[in-house]
């Protein structure tokens, strides 16, 4: 393995206090995964715990209601951009749509969503975020993810010797999420693929990577090309509201059944096909939806079904506009 592209110009008296659980996570760097112990000694002593991290960790945007969320992402300025960013690529995301079975709009949308189009990727140094949420995970929230991000620390330090990146000074999100994409660090391992065929898989640099590896990620997700995504719902007097989920957006029941249970799709749809329920948070209603696998699909990428709502009206906004255009 190729050594880690680290600075280790430390003296015995440069080196910070050892972060807590320091040696646990170096033993099992050592004994799972054989990475070298210096190497990984000197990355952890190299990362700093930020405050500001534990802070956007307990407020993220994902917790705002859909009426609060919406407007960050649907604007007429993400839209035209989005619009040119189709066009100068449209060669590329036509050719990864038709390898990977995703459709282009949705492509364009989450590279929108996620990093307005390669302009905000994030200015926190992945190590920071990773050992932050790693080793000082508040626990005054609901649920305590440190064991995810540890697991995404122990990635990212493969990760760097793999693609022989310099572990020390990759930026990304508060939550540890790199490029273009805001691919976490077992993601880009696994899903990244090197769409230009350059040898490398770069998520910062090649836009044809990044497209690539969006494509790629929805389709071994199981994105089913052309269809159907979520349609709005009308909820009866009588619907089973306590059969809606907030997190587990799986089809399960079919639409009939559905409708049986008081939600009826405004649009035509087979009555076989499965889906599951979505509420949105209006400002004065609440709106409902059946959402299907595609909708599923794009929370595997981001589990907030807002999230996966935003990409898809704003998918839908670009394909407006690019129909215009033409």
């Amino acid at each position: 393995m190729r050594k880690l592209l680290i600075l280790l110009f430390f003296c015995v008296s440069g080196f910070a206090a050892e972060h807590p659980g320091t040696d646990a996570f170096v033993k099992r760097a050592v004994s799972e995964y054989a990475l070298q112990e210096n190497e990984v000694r000197a990355l952890l002593a190299e990362a700093e715990y930020k405050q500001s991290i534990i802070d956007a960790i307990s407020r993220p945007a994902e917790g705002k209601p859909w009426h609060e969320y919406r407007p960050i992402f649907l604007t007429n300025k993400r839209i035209k951009q989005g619009v040119g960013f189709w066009k100068k690529n449209h060669e590329l995301i036509a050719a990864a749509s038709k390898q990977f079975g995703v459709d282009e709009e949705i492509i364009v949308a989450i590279i929108g969503v996620e990093t307005f189009y390669g302009r905000i990727t994030g200015s926190y140094r992945t190590i920071d975020a990773l050992v932050t949420l790693g080793f000082y995970y508040p626990q005054n929230l609901s649920s305590d993810r440190s064991p995810f991000f540890s697991s995404e620390l122990m990635h990212y330090i493969q990760l760097a010797a793999e693609e022989g990146l310099p572990a020390a000074e990759i930026t990304g999100s508060y939550a540890g999420a790199m490029g273009m994409g805001q691919f976490m660090p077992s993601s880009y391992r696994e899903y990244a693929v090197d769409f230009d065929a350059d040898g490398s898989r770069d998520l910062w640099r090649s836009t044809a990577d990044v497209v690539g590896s969006v494509a790629n990620y929805l389709h071994r997700h199981g994105w089913q090309p052309g269809q159907v995504v979520t349609r709005r719902a009308r909820a009866s007097n009588t619907a089973a509201m306590d059969e809606i989920s907030g997190y587990n957006f799986t089809p399960t029941l079919s639409v009939a059944q559905w409708q049986e249970k008081g939600f009826s799709s405004s649009s035509e749809l087979s009555p076989e096909l499965p889906a599951a329920v979505l509420k949105l948070v209006e400002k004065d209603r609440n709106t409902y939806w059946l959402t299907f696998k595609n909708f599923y699909v794009i929370t595997r990428y981001n589990r907030s079904p807002r999230y996966a709502m935003a990409v898809y009206e704003l998918s839908q906004e670009i394909k407006k506009g690019m129909d215009k255009s033409r």
